[in-house]
């Protein structure tokens, strides 16, 4: 069964549509090329993946170990090169609770940073993922 369509209505942007859910996502191109900026660009999306990946099966092991890790947030900054234009670089800033036991941190962070998308990247592709305890 297919993901997902794609509609181009013009003017550099697409909308999504997840075809389980019947949820929408839209993205516009970036300012810096010939974009509005309006949405998240495919790009951005990209990053940003990354980071919900590693919280989704951070998150499905925090449950298993009967542990919460409500109240994480991570922050996404993608890094574009050029010649060709691609992502070089994705930061990754993971904030969780203080809370977490010691002998539960590195086992959440070994699942965050091997989650299917971190592991479907390019390896030339630099994620750099850093975690703090809050």
């Amino acid at each position: 069964m297919a993901t997902s369509t794609i509609f181009y209505p013009g003017q550099l942007r697409t909308v999504m549509t997840h075809l389980q859910s019947g949820n929408e996502v839209i993205t516009d191109a970036p300012t810096d090329n010939h974009g509005k900026g309006e949405a998240f660009s495919p790009t951005d999306l990209l990053a940003t993946g990354l980071g919900s990946c590693m919280l989704t099966v951070m998150g499905i092991k925090a449950d298993s170990l009967g542990i919460s890790m409500d109240g994480t947030q991570l922050t996404v900054t993608k890094h574009m090169g050029t010649a060709p234009r691609r992502i070089v670089q994705i930061d990754v800033a993971v904030e969780l609770p203080a809370s977490i036991a010691e002998e539960h941190r590195s086992i959440l962070e070994l699942i965050g940073t091997t989650c299917p998308v971190a592991k479907s990247l390019h390896p030339e592709l630099i994620q750099n993922i850093t975690f703090q305890y809050q």
